[in-house]
């Protein structure tokens, strides 16, 4: 019976402890809140790096394009938002160019293209019926870049 209570308290305590300590361990990919700035000095960041380093940090910059897009929408400014796709767009056919086997960070680029795609999927069931092209083309544009950096990953 003292054994059956010790173990209850053990198990309790160990839930305690993993609930209290799980919002600690998940920092995830939306963590900070982009903004214009961040955006434009990522962006000379990227152009600056060297050709092993790009695809990792164009997949950063769109992905935060894509949360600046995310929050634009939702705050009204459709203009602003369609705007930041369209360079997402862009962004997302040079780094599909860019891709290679001896990229650094290939499988983070690839994991954070995921999350891109799908908070871009969430973005295409808020929108409105006039702004789902372009959300859907933008989405099929990540997915193809991210298929294709799984593919390179798959390869190494």
């Amino acid at each position: 019976m003292r054994s059956l209570s010790r173990f209850k308290i053990l198990v309790a305590s160990s839930v305690l402890l993993t609930v209290s300590a799980l919002p600690a361990c998940a920092s995830g990919f939306d963590d900070k809140t982009p903004n214009q700035l961040s955006i434009d000095a990522l962006s000379l960041k990227a152009d600056q790096a060297q050709p092993r380093e790009q695809s990792f940090l164009y997949t950063q910059l769109i992905h935060e394009m894509t949360e600046f897009s995310l929050r634009t929408y939702a705050a009204g400014d459709v203009d602003k938002a369609t705007s930041l796709l369209r360079k997402v767009q862009l962004l997302s056919h040079k780094l599909h160019i860019s891709i290679s086997n001896d990229d650094k960070k290939l499988k983070d680029a690839e994991i954070l293209l995921r999350h891109t795609a799908f908070r871009l999927n969430e973005m295409l069931h808020s929108s409105s019926y006039e702004d789902r092209p372009l959300v859907q083309e933008t989405l099929a544009q990540v997915n193809k870049v991210q298929s294709d950096a799984m593919m390179h990953v798959f390869n190494k």
